[in-house]
């Protein structure tokens, strides 16, 4: 019997931004390791190789890290018959004057969910910055 995949909703690209308090290095840490992202982002994670497989109480997904420039940015892109190549990222930037730090989320939503996708990840930033202090 042949499986027939079922049309995805089409999905929006969103891009978040918030200040931390931080040095871009420490923050990094927190965005791109399995004991960082532990943290603040998922109840677990599990790490084989460039595979992370995210937990949250009984769910889980897992995301291949494609993309990883050191103190500047990570990629997830998530995995599976359901992904559909969409992934989510962080950017760390640093003013060149002000030496301000922010994190840029660049994440995917059905534009029904855009609104509950943007409070989600303000939760967790807010999650991040009080254990960075920030």
């Amino acid at each position: 019997m042949q499986k027939i995949k079922e049309p995805m909703a089409e999905k929006t690209q969103i891009q978040l931004e918030y200040t931390v308090n931080c040095s871009p290095k420490v923050l990094f840490n927190r965005l791109s390791t399995a004991s960082g992202l532990t943290e603040w982002f998922a109840d677990d994670v599990r790490v084989k190789g460039n595979l992370f497989t995210f937990i949250w109480g009984d769910a889980s997904q897992t995301a291949e890290k494609k993309i990883h420039r050191e103190n500047k940015m990570v990629r997830f892109e998530w995995v599976g018959d359901d992904a559909d190549e969409l992934y989510f990222e962080f950017i760390i930037n640093q003013d060149d004057l002000t030496n301000d730090v922010s994190l840029t989320i660049i994440d995917f939503a059905e534009e029904d969910e855009i609104h509950e996708t943007s409070n989600l990840w303000d939760t967790q930033v807010s999650k991040l910055k009080h254990l960075l202090g920030s």
